[in-house]
Order: C-alpha cells, then structure tokens, then sequence
C-alpha cells in the first residue's frame, strides 16, 4: 500500500508531524530512512519525521549567509537552554555551572572518567539505551546492572544491591565508605520505557547514592519532551532541582526535541558541589562543538517554542492512536502509552514463540516495518520492541496494519 498522504485517521489536528509525505521522507539520506530497503517503514531510531522549526531554518541559513561557520565560542547554548528551563520546568540553571561539549554520550563519558577511573563501575537501570552499555565499557568501566522493575520503574531493593556490588560495600546496611568510586547513569526519562521518573523516586535515588558514595549522572536529552509546569499528568522532573542533587550532574540536548541529530550539541550541567569536578574536564572536550550546532539548537530553545509544542500535541496524538491500533491489530501485544519521550515500548511477549523471541526481526522480515529489538536494551528487553511514534498517523496505521498482516499469514 503506498502511502501518499498523511490523512489517516480523520484528525482536526495538523502538526509538524502531519507535513511531509512518505515521498517526501524518502529522499532523506540519514540513517533512518537509508539503512533499510526501500519498501521498508522506518519506525526504530530517534528520528522524527517533521519538517524543521522555522527559527531554526531562518538561524542556520542566516548563519550559512554570514559565512557564520568557525568554531564556537561563549556561552549561548547554555543561556538559552537556562531560559527555556525557568520557563518550562521553573528551573533556575546557573550558567557558570555548565560546558558545552560534543554530543550527549560523549558528555557523559566525559563525566564518567573525571568520576571514575578504569575498573570502576557505572551502574544502569536495563532495558536502557544501548549506549549506557558501550560508552562506559570502552574506557574501561565495569557496568553494573540494576533491573527496573516490572512496571518499569526504578526499584530501590534492586539499586542498592547494585550500588553495594558496585563500590565493594557488600550486603545491605553497609553504608557507604567502602572505597570504590562508581557513578550511577540516570536516563531521565527513561528510554526505551518513556517513564517521567517523579521527585520522589529521584530524590530516594539520590539519598541511595549517597549512602554509598555514588554520583549520579543523569541523561536528559528526552527533557524537552517530557511535559512541562501546567500540563497534566507525570511530567520530566530535572535531576538537578531535587534536594540532594548538589554533586550530580545532567547533560541536556535540543537534539531530540527538535530533530537535529545531524547537528549535535550538548549541555552538561553540574550542581552546586559539582564544580570542582565540572572544571576538570579536559579543556579538549569543547573541541568537537560544532558551531552551527550551537547556533541551531540555541534558535531552537528561544525562539522554537511554539513549533516544539504543536508538536507535542501530534506526538500526544499518536500514542493514543498507537494504543488503539494495537488493541485493535495487536491483541497480544500490551502497550501502555509512555510518559513521557516519543517512543513507544510493546510487549510481544504474548505472541507467539517464533515472534516473541525476536519480534523486530519478525516484523522486519514478514511486515517490513522496522522497530528495535528489546533484547538490545539490556536485561528485561527481551520480547519487547522499540516503536518511534514520532511520524504522520498514516504512516503509523499501516505500519500497525503490516505487522497484523504478518501475524495472519
């Protein structure tokens, strides 16, 4: 079936989401739409299918017109991004407190060895994002799993047993002290699941880690699509703004928000106890900062605002529509909308053997729609598919209807 328009299912709403056509899409030459064969829907990474925020087109061309393409310097990525969050989140960001660096895992490495040296650990929360695996082990970290629990969320038991494993503190009740350094690394929210950890759950994480002399590392590049002050329902909660967060630290992105993975900066944000360490990143890693990067996200942040919203509206839209094609489609998937992100995490456990135990590869092969495997997120992955709802609600209906389609046959 070929896809011409984005008009299905009958909506009112028209977002930066509704705007491009699958003929459109297809002549983009990033990873999402070239690394599958042509007859393939693309719903696995995080890439959006939007036309970019105007105030982002207008600061690049005008960038592009000035001959603005040198190296970057100063620090307007960071005072956008302190605007945005006093406005957004009620967060006063100090901006004396942050770098600019790279991307968002190469920030966290960069934290993770001024914290750590090789052999330590970094401590995760599986089903996580594959790189929290990668990133850390490459430098010579040991990981230390930390399950979340059934319903997805962190579960103390399980962090502390991993926080006592991970600095050689031994069975409960230890405390701290016992003289191995090791960094926990938060993914706030949390992908693949999208759970908007609460103040209360980040405030206990913290209390944890400092029993144990742990310092957490939040990932915070979903931020911006986590809700906001005067929305209902769970929201992002900035790690940096709950009471025991002096020492941590946050690296935050325009990247995901706006769909600008291509142009890829970063913030990394340190508490009040945090500066000392802050400052002995090595001057080196403000060298892979791209310009143009700085000058797009920071647009994004001041002046992006209102396209960021519309589409929060869509992507709103579609996980609802989401969860209907898959009681509809998909009865024996389970799906619940997430809280926050613009993924969607299905349960195909309840589907047959020759599915469950590798369902993207199943709906690759016999749907040719592509979603992430779970098992590649770590413990607890298995049986579970990654789905970017961040597309027009024709394309995500037909990819729902392809993958019903295979299961029929």
């Amino acid at each position: 079936m070929a896809i011409d328009t984005p008009d299905a299912p009958a909506t009112d709403l028209h977002t930066p989401l509704d705007e491009l056509t699958l003929d459109d899409l297809r002549r983009r030459t990033s990873v999402k739409w070239r690394a599958y064969e042509p007859d393939v829907l693309p719903l696995w990474v995080a890439e959006m299918d939007v036309t970019i925020a105007p105030a982002v087109q207008e600061a690049i061309g005008r960038a592009l017109r000035d001959g603005d393409t040198g190296y970057d310097f100063g620090p307007a990525y960071a005072e956008a991004l302190a605007a945005f969050a006093e406005q957004r989140w009620g967060w006063t960001l100090d901006v004396a407190r942050t770098r600019a660096v790279a991307d968002v895992m190469g920030g966290l490495t960069d934290v993770i060895k001024v914290l750590t040296g090789p052999g330590d650990a970094v401590v995760v929360s599986p089903p996580v994002y594959p790189p929290f695996y990668g990133f850390p082990g490459n430098e010579g970290r040991r990981i230390v799993e930390a399950p979340l629990a059934a319903d997805g969320r962190i579960d103390p038991a399980t962090l502390e047993a991993a926080f006592a494993s991970a600095t050689g503190a031994g069975v409960f009740g230890r405390g701290s002290g016992a003289g191995r350094r090791a960094v926990y690394l938060l993914c706030n929210p949390h992908n693949p699941t999208g759970v908007a950890h609460t103040p209360a759950e980040l405030e206990g994480v913290l209390a944890l880690a400092a029993r144990y002399g742990v310092r957490v590392v939040s990932d915070e590049i979903h931020a911006p699509v986590g809700g906001h002050l005067g929305t209902d329902g769970p929201r992002y909660t900035p790690l940096l703004t709950v009471p025991g967060a002096d020492d941590a630290f946050a690296v935050l992105s325009a990247s995901k928000a706006w769909n600008l993975a291509g142009l890829r900066t970063a913030v990394v944000v340190g508490g009040p106890g945090a500066a000392a360490d802050l400052a002995r990143i090595p001057e080196e890693a403000n060298h892979g900062v791209s310009h143009l990067a700085v000058i797009a996200h920071a647009a994004a942040l001041r002046d992006g605002v209102g396209w960021l919203d519309s589409t929060l509206a869509g992507i709103a839209r579609n996980k609802a529509l989401f969860g209907d094609l898959v009681a509809r489609h998909l009865p024996d998937a389970r799906y619940a909308p997430a809280e926050a992100t613009y993924l969607g995490w299905l349960d195909c456990r309840g589907m047959p053997d020759d599915v469950s135990r590798a369902p993207a590869r199943f709906f690759h092969d016999r749907a040719r729609v592509a979603v992430n495997e779970g098992a590649g997120f770590g413990t607890g992955g298995a049986g579970f598919v990654r789905v970017n709802l961040a597309t027009s609600p024709a394309i995500l209906t037909e990819a729902v209807e392809r993958m019903a389609g295979a299961l029929a046959r």
